[in-house]
């Protein structure tokens, strides 16, 4: 790749990944991230299937994930699969203005998340490849903040669609829904071009010692598959964020009130990404992973405990320390301990396959435990999951 003048001291090619990352998440939070609601409010769908439809449209893209980022290591290449997985996104989320039924939810949810399993190893070792190798932190920090920054503008837009088309109704109608997802066609659009014109291949050429990357963990280290395992104990309490939109409407809050909140909460996690990513350079990845599943850990339990709107609020802004905190963080040390560029993606492509596949299990769980114990159950079991995993990195991964 031909040198590029630096952006904010980043390589081209993440700043431009993160404007990508930007517009997507953009159209994503207003079409998404209500969907939930759609589901519930327009065509009565209960918990159970709701959790069942966000467990499989994450866990079956999975395989894809993993194979997406072995691929991209035979290759050597990553921005075709990235384009491809970008561009079905696109495509397919205009789909849900004619959404009628939960099946035909559900098969969006699906063609959706196959368009991000492609893309989301490649993008990750991509940014690791253009990164340099002490900028780790502050490379996938800043993705990770134009990232939730675009969440922030989605939501916000969201939020001000909603307002001027039902003013402060508690539940979502139809025709809110439809036109959230006419708007949210132009940035998923912008985006895939955004990548296609500005984002430059990261060639590594092939050696004679080059090792072809195997489909499995072996030769990925036993420092990753501990963080793997570990990750896997976390997710499988960390079900899908549409229960937590549930339990807000469950306590009392409107559509509009919990798009107010939800861009509260994606500023704070724009704002603690790129500073938590750098720090983390510096510090360690470890400590600031441990801090931000503490942190979610707390929270969780609050949800638990939570009577009344205005503590849902709060503990929603506090949920985006977790997200700075981790996020951008744990993929960075997924790089530290795999730090031959020719597995990267195949390690990332196993993280981020480990994280979908236990989704399922982990979404399907908290509507089986909001539906016989209570809206508390689900909340309870993933604070105790993440305090144990913040245990076991400190124990496991000294």
């Amino acid at each position: 790749m031909q040198e590029r003048k630096r952006v904010f001291g980043l390589s081209p090619n993440v700043f431009f990944m993160g404007l990508v990352s930007l517009f997507t998440d953009v159209s994503s939070e207003m079409t998404l991230t209500v969907l939930p609601l759609f589901l519930a409010n327009v065509l009565g769908v209960k918990t159970s299937i709701i959790g069942l439809i966000e467990g499989i449209a994450e866990s079956t893209a999975t395989l894809l994930k993993i194979f997406s980022g072995w691929f991209s290591d035979r290759l050597g290449k990553r921005k075709g699969l990235t384009v491809l997985g970008y561009g079905l996104s696109a495509l397919t989320k205009p789909l849900l203005y004619f959404a009628n039924n939960w099946p035909f939810v559900l098969a969006i949810r699906f063609a959706d998340r196959v368009g991000k399993g492609l893309r989301t190893a490649p993008r990750d070792a991509l940014v690791a490849d253009s990164a340099n190798g002490n900028n780790l932190g502050r490379s996938f920090g800043f993705h990770r903040a134009m990232d939730t920054a675009g969440a922030t503008l989605g939501v916000a837009l969201a939020a001000a669609i909603i307002y001027l088309s039902q003013r402060g109704g508690l539940n979502l109608i139809r025709s809110t829904y439809q036109h959230l997802v006419l708007v949210a066609m132009i940035p998923a659009f912008l985006a895939v071009a955004i990548l296609v014109r500005f984002v430059q291949e990261v060639k590594k050429p092939m050696t004679k010692s080059t090792t072809v990357p195997s489909f499995s963990l072996k030769g990925l280290g036993p420092r990753f598959r501990i963080f793997l395992a570990i990750v896997i104990i976390f997710t499988l309490g960390n079900s899908s964020d549409a229960f937590l939109i549930l339990r807000a409407q469950n306590l009392g809050l409107s559509v509009l009130e919990i798009f107010v909140m939800l861009t509260m909460f994606n500023l704070l996690y724009a704002l603690v990404s790129w500073p938590a990513g750098a720090l983390s350079d510096r510090v360690g990845r470890r400590t600031l992973i441990v801090m931000g599943w503490s942190v979610y850990g707390l929270v969780y339990l609050g949800f638990a405990a939570a009577s009344t709107a205005w503590q849902v609020w709060a503990l929603y802004v506090i949920y985006g320390i977790y997200y700075g905190f981790f996020e951008g963080v744990g993929k960075a040390l997924v790089a530290d301990v795999v730090p031959q560029s020719e597995q990267r993606g195949t390690a990332y492509g196993l993280y981020n396959g480990a994280v979908g596949l236990t989704t399922l299990p982990a979404s399907f769980i908290a509507g089986v435990l909001w539906q016989a114990v209570g809206p508390a159950a689900p909340f309870v079991f993933g604070a105790a999951l993440a305090l144990l995993a913040a245990v076991l990195l400190v124990v496991w991964l000294g």
